[in-house]
């Protein structure tokens, strides 16, 4: 266990905002976390429970006990014929997680190559990408009470999954602290890959393999996103709206090059970074903040930027899409 007082946390959120937490603690197994939640400094201090920081953005300093675990572990807890159940501690990076699974040729991952995090977060925030959520994958997320100090269980629908949303972000917010998540992945995978062509750009550069799958999305990721070591962002700042048919049709009527994902008879997907585009915002500067050149959806830190800078920016863009289509983004990142 390490514990920092007046803790810089530029290493711990991937916006590389410069903000300090009145103590730092970093926690490597459960034994040390049942220990912090008994002790003094649960009960005196606002606690916040964050992973790699890949989906936070702090507007202040932290006046409180922010807690990082360091439970690293992959283990295979069963498997048949055909499937393969692993439990991954809640520290592990996300992509070494799933650089792991498709060394081992396990599928069901693959398609969320590179996205940032850690394990835990991403039972938390259900993350996703090229028509994939982990949820898909997920058999049990094993947590700890942080008031009562009791170890739960949660099956896949304790977590009441839905998109880039869960349980934990909900009505459980702030109440658990994951240590580690099970999940089901394919000895003998059916890939998804009709998302935006993803098939095609895969065959570009060979066969339909895991390999080749992760390494074609891990190129299309790096050819839209920016790196987060080089500049601060947290990814997809903002969810991809989705709208009732009737609206859709109705800004269809106007743009009909619109993108759009079919939800249901009711209701249309609309990507966020499409609306932002169509408002001008790609590529301008405000402040210090900025909207990636290559992608409108990511939100940058040009170098020295504040969370209020780019929480600023990230208003600007919401009632500018609001004017001109009518829909109110959400964003996907924490406000802390």
């Amino acid at each position: 266990m390490k514990k920092i007082e007046s803790a810089s946390l530029i290493d711990l959120n991937t916006f590389g905002i410069e903000a300090k937490a009145k103590l730092l603690i970093h926690y490597k197994t459960e034994e040390e976390l049942m220990q912090l939640i008994e002790s003094d400094i649960m009960v005196n201090n606002k606690v916040l429970h964050i992973g790699g920081g890949s989906n936070l953005l702090f507007l202040n300093d932290y006046d409180g006990t922010i807690l990082h675990s360091e439970i690293k572990f992959i283990n295979i807890v069963s498997e048949n014929d055909s499937t393969v159940a692993v439990q991954v501690g809640a520290g592990v990076v996300w992509d070494d997680f799933v650089a792991y699974a498709v060394e081992n040729g396990w599928g069901g991952i693959e398609n969320l190559s590179l996205i940032p995090g850690e394990v835990g977060a991403s039972a938390i925030q259900n993350i996703g990408a090229y028509g994939v959520e982990v949820c898909d994958v997920i058999k049990e997320v094993h947590a700890i009470n942080l008031k009562t100090r009791v170890k739960e269980i949660f099956n896949i629908h304790d977590c009441k999954y839905a998109y880039r949303e869960s349980v934990f972000k909900l009505e459980l917010n702030g109440q658990f602290a994951i240590t580690s998540v099970i999940f089901e992945l394919q000895k003998n995978p059916a890939f998804k890959l009709n998302y935006q062509h993803l098939e095609s750009q895969v065959l570009q550069n060979g066969a339909l393999t895991l390999s080749n799958i992760r390494n074609t999305i891990i190129a299309i990721r790096e050819s839209k996103l920016p790196d987060p070591k080089l500049v601060g962002n947290a990814g997809s700042f903002f969810m991809n709206p989705v709208v009732s048919r009737i609206q859709f049709e109705n800004i269809q009527s106007n743009y009909p090059e619109i993108p759009h994902y079919y939800v249901s008879t009711e209701l249309e997907k609309i990507p966020a970074a499409w609306l932002i585009d169509q408002c001008g915002w790609k590529g301008k500067t405000v402040g210090n903040a900025g909207v990636h050149h290559n992608q409108a959806l990511v939100l940058v830190n040009k170098g020295g930027a504040t969370g209020a800078e780019i929480a600023h920016l990230a208003t600007l863009i919401q009632k500018s899409v609001f004017e001109k289509f009518g829909i109110q983004l959400t964003p996907e990142v924490n406000f802390i």
